[in-house]
């Protein structure tokens, strides 16, 4: 809308990125800010609330009347900013809106299940979930290719010129990373607010990757592919927006969980911008402490298999740092503090090249 209006109406100011980011970055936060509450309430009227699986930390059980699905309102609200401030014909923006779209609708069916059934694993079967991933992600990644005829090229940090073209091969890897950090975001949201924030953070870096690739100038000052998906900043400043309105309710103590709805769709989405970005390789130090939790689960799991030892109290690790009785906060917080370092590192290397 807002674009159609710089265009027929000749009004200058909304046709700059920068600008309609903001705008939509707005319109999320204060849309959030008022659905939540109402959110909230009409989930302890209908007891959509969080079931604790039974395995969690004892303090847990505590949290076991807290709403959840709180994605369905910040991802909602992402989208309709995003619909209102996009330019339309930009593939790569419908393609980020595609993402959340089909991935919210894994979440959600997964979160009513749970909450149906009133067991926290009585969501969608292990393989019923991961091949609606594997779908939704090869139709993602067959938009980029077929449809928007997306550079195949694979960059990794430190390095100006692309190793290979991946060709349709490309497909391969964009669908593992699509589904991978869809889980990893999804592992880490076991606190109050602890993947609520390094999303927000890993955002903030894709945004400004994004923005540089899409601007002809920045980009060959800084020796980086020049690609037209500037657009798909708009969203993703939309989806700050939303999740800071949504860390208003989710801080600790939480009045309201995001829960599968929110947390595999923020995973997808960030996939998503790796990928357009052409930071695949460089999204393991953006999306650093969603590495850490996923890393900490194989390790277990592998170790117990195959030496019947563990080698954590618990996993994902921030569960072991509460068997450790480290106080949630403090938890949650230094993995926030890794989060920003992590960030501004991955920032720093785009000039060492």
């Amino acid at each position: 809308m807002l674009y159609f209006l710089h265009e027929y109406f000749n009004i200058n100011i909304l046709g700059y990125i920068t600008i309609r980011a903001g705008i939509s970055f707005f319109i999320a936060l204060f849309l959030t800010l008022y659905l939540l509450p109402k959110f909230i309430r009409w989930a302890q009227k209908t007891s959509s609330v969080q079931p604790i699986n039974k395995w969690a930390p004892e303090r847990h059980k505590e949290k076991v009347s807290t709403p959840t699905m709180g994605g369905i309102i910040f991802i909602g609200s992402t989208i309709f900013a995003s619909l209102l401030t996009i330019k339309f014909t930009n593939l790569y923006a419908l393609g980020a809106l595609l993402t959340l779209f089909l991935f919210s609708l894994i979440g959600f069916q997964d979160d009513y299940a749970k909450i149906k059934k009133n067991e926290n694993l009585a969501g969608l079967k292990a393989r019923t979930k991961l091949a609606l991933q594997i779908i939704s992600a090869l139709l993602v990644s067959g938009f980029l290719y077929f449809f928007a005829d997306f550079n195949t090229d694979l960059y990794i940090p430190f390095i100006k010129t692309p190793l290979f073209d991946m060709g349709i091969f490309s497909i391969i890897l964009w669908v593992l990373v699509i589904i991978a950090t869809s889980n990893a975001v999804n592992l880490t949201d076991g606190l109050d607010g602890l993947a609520t924030v390094p999303s927000i953070v890993a955002l903030s870096t894709f945004s400004i990757i994004i923005y540089i690739i899409g601007n002809i100038k920045l980009s060959s000052y800084l020796l980086m592919p020049n690609i037209q998906i500037g657009e798909v900043v708009i969203i993703a400043s939309a989806l700050i927006g939303a999740l800071s309105g949504f860390l208003w309710f989710n801080c600790h103590p939480a009045e309201v969980f995001m829960g599968d709805s929110g947390s595999l769709t923020i995973g997808a989405f960030l996939g998503y911008l790796a990928i357009i970005s052409k930071s695949e390789i460089l999204l393991l130090l953006i999306g650093s402490i969603f590495v850490i939790e996923t890393l900490s689960v194989i390790l277990q799991v592998g170790s117990y298999k195959l030496r019947k030892k563990r080698v954590f109290l618990m996993a994902p690790i921030h569960h072991h740092f509460e068997m450790k009785q480290w106080a949630e906060n403090k938890i949650i917080v230094r993995f926030w503090i890794i989060a920003v370092l992590s960030n501004i590192i991955a920032l720093i290397s785009l000039k060492i090249r």
